[in-house]
């Protein structure tokens, strides 16, 4: 489904720059958090907790401006309707495997495995296994101020990457494409390459602050 975060906001703002000055976001994501602090430092951003609806109640009582959930999530609980605006990957990449439904089973039963072949989505297994395999050489969780984005383009597998400090004061964004069929060497070519560029650092400080 659709990997990209919406916004919902008070008064159908529909863009994150179209929000006032110091308005009041909530997002308990710290990749979120870190991505709109990078871009709009002037923001409040707050946590904001509980399921969907709870959230949405805070925003319609007038706790934030917008708040920022993920657009799969808001559509598959029949909610698409509250989304006032969408932010662009250039504004706030995604998290690692957004929007992608996974199905689990053990690795003995092959029956099992047989029966969910039938309903796999061969892209969107090669885009989720490269950009899983970018969180793990960059040893991130989902609390990490992590994103990652990977999609099918010309034949290809083009996939993004972002790292970040947790305030956002640096972020580093960078991208690779190759055969799809290399998804997870792709997303450890990737990671590889940011760690060299420093992105171990930014993580140290996430650590550190945790």
């Amino acid at each position: 489904a659709d990997p990209g975060d919406a916004l919902a906001s008070a008064g159908g703002i529909d863009a994150l720059d179209a929000l006032p000055e110091y308005a009041k976001v909530g997002t308990s994501s710290l990749r979120r958090q870190a991505q709109l602090r990078h871009l709009r430092p002037d923001l409040i951003i707050e946590p904001v907790r509980g399921n969907v609806e709870t959230r949405l109640r805070k925003l319609d009582d007038g706790d934030f401006h917008a708040i920022i959930l993920a657009a799969a999530g808001l559509k598959r609980l029949g909610l698409g309707e509250r989304i006032t605006g969408r932010l662009t990957y250039d504004e706030c990449l995604p998290a690692v495997g957004q929007g992608a439904i996974g199905i689990e089973c053990r690795r003995d039963r092959e029956e099992v495995r047989a029966a969910i072949q039938a309903v796999e989505h061969e892209g969107t297994r090669r885009c989720v296994d490269a950009e899983r395999s970018f969180a793990a050489t960059l040893k991130a969780s989902c609390e990490s101020p992590v994103a990652a984005h990977g999609e099918i383009r010309d034949g290809e597998l083009y996939l993004r990457g972002v790292v970040a400090s947790p305030d956002g004061s640096e972020l580093m964004r960078r991208d690779i494409r190759g055969a799809q069929s290399d998804g997870g060497r792709l997303g450890n070519d990737l990671g590889r390459q940011m760690l060299a560029d420093g992105a171990g650092a930014l993580l140290e400080k996430h650590q550190t602050e945790s």
